[in-house]
């Protein structure tokens, strides 16, 4: 976690919780942590429990890229080696559509890892929570890299969800080849369930320079903002400004012929927002806005 590869965390995490057993029809759904513990960088101290089958969707200031190597991590909170608590890991380039990374578990499912039983990490290939608190399980999006719908130089979230480890087949989570997940369950505590710590990002469009200027010229301020943002990128002209809101959806396109624009966006509700500018090359730049 305190590597210096790591170049941003997530910002803002949406969370869906699971119930803390799944099998039993009255369980209620685990409440430790809040989806914020989810953001900033890890090792603070503080996670959120997804449940079983529970789902967290994180956001990013600005947009993952495929780069050389691992392009982010998870963090899980796990306090050893061996006891391990699993999820999948999916990426969207828009926000609806996603794509899974192929995990594949080797531990045995002869017989149920129980609630606190142990896990070898060298037989669980992408999924996250394979390593101790602390240290992130990496991903690479050039695995992904011919996935219809997506975009691996412009990753806008990830979406993290929790392995339900029992051997019950009809309620069991599945790898990439279709094989049972065996790890610990049932965990029947407020803290059930994945703990995701943090997602750290290695690789992100800071580092892409197509065009004539780089991500880092742009300046958007303010953000968040109430009523009105300014857009300025230096020396640039002929591109499209456009904002999307966090389902997706085209809410404003706008052609910047200056190296600056004042976007009027008073009329939005609250809340996230992407902004994207497509330079005179067709490359796409991006960054999440926040109406307040």
């Amino acid at each position: 976690m305190d590597s210096p590869l790591f170049k941003a965390w997530a910002t803002e995490c949406k969370l869906v919780r699971g119930p803390g057993i799944i099998t039993f029809p009255d369980s209620v759904d685990v409440t430790f942590g809040e989806a914020v513990n989810a953001s900033g960088k890890a090792g603070d101290g503080k996670v959120v429990s997804l449940g079983d089958g529970g789902q967290a969707t994180l956001y990013f200031d600005m947009p993952i890229s495929d780069g050389p190597g691992p392009d982010f991590a998870v963090f899980e909170n796990s306090f050893n080696d061996f006891f391990l608590e699993l999820a999948f890991v999916e990426v969207s380039s828009d926000s609806i559509t996603f794509v899974r990374f192929g995990a594949v578990s080797l531990t045995s499912v002869d017989t149920q890892v129980g609630t606190f039983g142990l896990l070898d990490a060298t037989s669980l290939f992408n999924l996250a929570g394979k390593y101790r608190g602390g240290y992130g399980t990496p991903f690479d999006l050039s695995e992904l890299q011919d996935q219809p719908g997506l975009d691996v130089n412009h990753i806008v979230c990830v979406k993290v969800i929790d392995v339900i480890g029992t051997l019950i087949d009809s309620l069991a989570s599945h790898d990439s080849r279709g094989v049972i997940i065996n790890d610990p369950w049932p965990t029947p505590f407020e803290s059930g369930g994945f703990d995701l710590d943090a997602v750290g990002v290695i690789q992100n469009e800071a580092h892409l320079s197509d065009g004539e200027w780089t991500l880092r010229d742009m300046v958007i301020y303010p953000n968040p903002f109430k009523s009105f943002l300014w857009i300025n990128i230096p020396g640039s002209f002929e591109n499209i400004v456009m904002v999307y809101n966090i389902q997706g959806q085209l809410i404003l396109y706008n052609k910047l012929i200056t190296p600056e624009i004042h976007l009027d966006l008073e009329s939005l509700n609250q809340g996230l927002y992407y902004i994207v500018i497509v330079d005179e090359k067709g490359k796409r730049y991006s960054r999440i806005i926040q109406k307040i």
